[in-house]
């Protein structure tokens, strides 16, 4: 792996939760699995890997199996028989391959029950559990008929958020209950020079307050406690990221707005902050060439790059849908000002 990121050209970022080294390359130990690009621009399926057999496999492995998902955005494993224990053993593995900082480790939900018989590393995602008062779509439910309100990257109100996320789904309904990925590289590439070098220079506030009405609707204490990264503690569930930032596997760069936690845009006036904010989300929600849509079988299985890309789950169900979801953290987000690149640009797109 490069050399540790050490240019002075960085916005952003901290000192203590730096990555540990540069861009990725993929070494092709993935050719030997069939696999199919579900877009041009996002998704990738592969056939016949099991998450359980790849847990025995060389660091060159995850290293490619890390780039693979950063530069595609998300990848889809159907059918897999693997614990929660063995997610959380794979996640590790995976973030270190890519070079997260040594104070990263597996995120704790801030609504995670203590004593969680699936430990504290597992996010229980559950129909039943938003019912009764948890998640995005009952903080929206009262105010918003859109689903695209949804979309989200996960967690980016921590300083130290998700660089990757694993989620596998064991409960469905009949019909529905898709979830789809969009592009943080595609809507960058999307945007003109003069708004990209704007976008550079700022950086906006990311809030998830409405977090501590869940916990006491839905009655757990708010987990105050490290969760997963030094930084990443107390009850004020707020951080600042660059509006850009650079993915250290990939050195591509990629909006770091979302609706779900991203409230304003700093430095400039609210009317300003609004108009930039509302743009940069309907780049997400209205191109649906920069999405890939994934239709869930049971027990399949899903992980991508929270640093590249948003996810939005579709409420179209009334029966039960759960699954076991692990989130590890990476880096605190920063944009290289010098070497971070345009996807489209670097691939001679």
């Amino acid at each position: 792996m490069p050399s540790a990121i050490t240019t002075t050209s960085i916005f952003g970022g901290k000192d203590i939760a730096r990555p540990r080294g540069g861009e990725l390359t993929d070494s092709g130990s993935l050719e030997k699995y069939s696999y199919n690009d579900l877009t041009p621009v996002i998704g990738r399926e592969f056939e016949n890997i099991q998450i359980r057999d790849l847990l025995t496999a060389g660091d060159q492995v995850f290293k490619d199996l890390a780039y693979t998902i950063s530069s595609r955005g998300v990848v889809f494993l159907r059918n897999q028989d693997v614990t929660p224990t063995e997610m959380k053993d794979f996640m590790l593995r995976l973030t270190f391959a890519a070079g997260s900082p040594e104070s990263s480790g597996l995120h704790v939900h801030p609504l995670t029950e203590e004593g969680s018989k699936l430990g504290d590393q597992i996010s229980v995602i559950s129909s039943e559990k938003q019912k009764n008062g948890g998640g995005l779509t009952h903080m929206l439910s009262d105010v918003s008929r859109f689903a695209s309100n949804a979309w989200h990257s996960d967690i980016t109100f921590e300083p130290v958020p998700s660089d990757y996320a694993m989620l596998k789904i064991h409960t469905l309904p009949p019909t529905g209950g898709d979830t789809l990925w969009a592009s943080g590289y595609e809507i960058y590439d999307r945007l003109s020079p003069p708004i990209r070098e704007l976008l550079k220079g700022l950086t906006a506030t990311h809030d998830a307050k409405f977090f501590l009405d869940e916990a006491k609707n839905l009655g757990n204490p708010l987990r105050e406690c490290e969760r997963g990264s030094p930084l990443n503690k107390g009850a004020e569930l707020t951080a600042v990221h660059p509006v850009i930032r650079t993915n250290p596997a990939t050195g591509w760069n990629s909006v770091y707005v979302n609706k779900g936690f991203t409230k304003r845009i700093n430095g400039v006036t609210k009317d300003e902050s609004d108009v930039l904010l509302n743009y940069l989300f309907n780049l997400v929600t209205q191109n649906h060439d920069a999405q890939v849509r994934f239709r869930w079988k049971k027990n399949d299985l899903a992980i991508w790059d929270n640093r590249s890309t948003w996810h939005c789950a579709t409420y179209d169900y009334s029966d039960p849908r759960a699954g076991d979801r692990v989130c590890s953290l990476g880096e605190a987000p920063y944009l290289d000002l010098e070497q971070g690149k345009s996807r489209k640009e670097d691939l001679g797109l």
